[in-house]
């Protein structure tokens, strides 16, 4: 906001285009969810404030913790009350940040302009309320409307069943509004969802009913129909919804879904985990949406695992505010790819870093050849440290010149796949990028160790800065 005080301010939070986003202040600080819950320490979950600033005395450190005010949570993503979207309204601040809890179903309201460095509790939204309103619970992905509503993604009813699932509409005042969508016009399953109002579109994703997922990953509950493999295409803002879009065997388990910034672009991308395969969506010309597979992570074949094929398992993704470039996280596999999206249906890979993984040297699983040959991944220690788990989260600057990774997925999917990471905790990775022609490589002097927090080893998920980023704004 500058020196302009609340009376005098011509234009809302955020930035008036992509593009302009990109000459915005270099981050110093990082809002980063951590969690206790499933770890078996009985500890509140917390948010995590990261000086990323490297001519900071603390760079690279946890420089203050809000504790929420409850046990068992599961903070999980986050979202502001106001980004871009909002530029053209002079009465909106992006002051909030909403943390929706995955399991307790609390959504919690931070205030981050007070103090930045040390954001304090703003409010509670209770799980009771939530239920008793709109019959929504297990929160997840929250975006601010430029009406000043704030809608949060829901992943089923207080029971953990799929079909419960639906949009909830909290007001400014972060009062439970109802649900966004039309009575009946609830999918089968949800997660993540992005609008682009130009094209009166909201397309919204699929994981899996909560009692399943929640319990850690068993490939039987997908034969069971238990997981999603379908986009949902819905009018905006009016929330009907007006096509479903059966991603088959090759978009199993949809996760993050984001469009191209440019809100005339009719293209975006959906990161379907358990196929490992990126999918592009987009409007054909009598105005409905198809999709096709634009990236594919092909299995490796392995040893010493629990399946003879392991996915990558692509579970976040983002793309740079200009465009050009889809980043994605391999959490199994453990590499970060960054690919030209310039020609949006044809991919190219252009950088690749190896940041943990089942696969890295010194791991009982290796990987084989068509050969026969076995191999393992060359992943670097960071100042002294062994990399844990695999790269998960990911937040890029807005110049798009730094990538930051965090490696915790979900409790108790952590535990199954990573028990080290639930025992030792999560870590921080700073990653530059090539903007040029592309490529990657870890930064050595940057690593957060949230194995080393005061309370005991916590899981390190979702980044945000306090001026917003290109996985929480969106431009109208």
């Amino acid at each position: 906001m500058g020196e302009e005080t609340e009376c005098c301010r011509t234009t809302g939070p955020g930035y008036e285009t992509p593009l302009k986003a990109m000459s915005g202040p270099k981050e110093a600080l990082l809002y980063v969810t951590c969690v206790y819950t499933g770890t078996g320490r009985e500890k509140p979950d917390f948010l995590a404030t990261v000086d990323v600033d490297p001519n900071s005395p603390t760079y690279s450190k946890v420089i203050h913790r809000l504790s929420m005010p409850y046990v068992g949570d599961e903070l999980h993503h986050s979202g502001w009350n106001a980004c871009s979207s909002c530029h053209g309204d002079p009465s909106a601040d992006r002051r909030f940040l909403i943390l929706p809890s995955l399991v307790s179903g609390r959504v919690y309201v931070i205030d981050t302009q007070k103090n930045p460095k040390a954001p304090s509790l703003h409010k509670v939204v209770q799980p009771e309320d939530i239920v008793k309103n709109t019959g929504l619970a297990y929160p997840h992905t929250s975006h601010c409307l430029a009406s000043g509503d704030i809608m949060i993604s829901c992943l089923g009813d207080k029971d953990g069943n799929a079909k419960g699932n639906g949009f909830l509409l909290l007001d400014s005042e972060f009062n439970v509004k109802g649900r966004w969508e039309k009575p009946g016009h609830s999918p089968m399953f949800g997660y993540d969802f992005w609008y682009q109002p130009r094209h009166k579109t909201m397309i919204s994703s699929s994981w899996g009913a909560p009692v399943a997922f929640t319990k850690g990953f068993d490939l039987q509950h997908v034969t069971d129909g238990l997981y999603g493999r379908h986009l949902y295409v819905y009018s905006w803002p009016d929330g009907e919804l007006k096509q479903t879009l059966d991603l088959g065997d090759t978009g199993l388990i949809p996760l993050e879904t984001r469009f191209l910034h440019d809100p005339s672009k009719d293209t975006g991308y959906v990161g379907c985990a358990l196929t490992s395969n990126m999918v592009r969506f987009f409007k054909t010309k009598d105005g409905s949406w198809s999709h096709e597979v634009a990236i594919s992570v092909k299995p490796l074949k392995v040893q010493n695992w629990i399946l003879p094929e392991m996915p990558g398992l692509i579970t976040d993704f983002l793309i740079s505010l200009d465009d050009r470039f889809l980043y994605f996280a391999n959490w199994l596999h453990g590499d970060v790819r960054q690919y030209n999206i310039e020609d949006p249906k044809n991919p190219v890979l252009v950088g690749q870093v190896w940041v943990g993984g089942l696969i890295q040297k010194g791991s009982p699983v290796v990987a084989m050849t068509e050969d026969g040959k076995t191999w393992q991944s060359d992943v670097p220690e960071i100042q002294g440290h062994r990399l844990r788990g695999g790269p998960q989260m990911i937040q890029l600057s807005l110049d798009g010149k730094r990538l930051y990774v965090t490696n915790s997925l979900f409790s108790s999917w952590d535990r199954q796949f990573y028990p080290e990471l639930v025992e030792k905790g999560s870590h921080m990775l700073q990653i530059d990028v090539n903007t040029e022609e592309g490529g990657l490589k870890t930064n050595p002097n940057f690593f957060v160790d949230f194995g080393a927090e005061p309370d005991g080893p916590s899981l390190a998920h979702e980044m945000r800065y306090p001026g917003g980023d290109c996985t929480s704004d969106i431009w109208t």
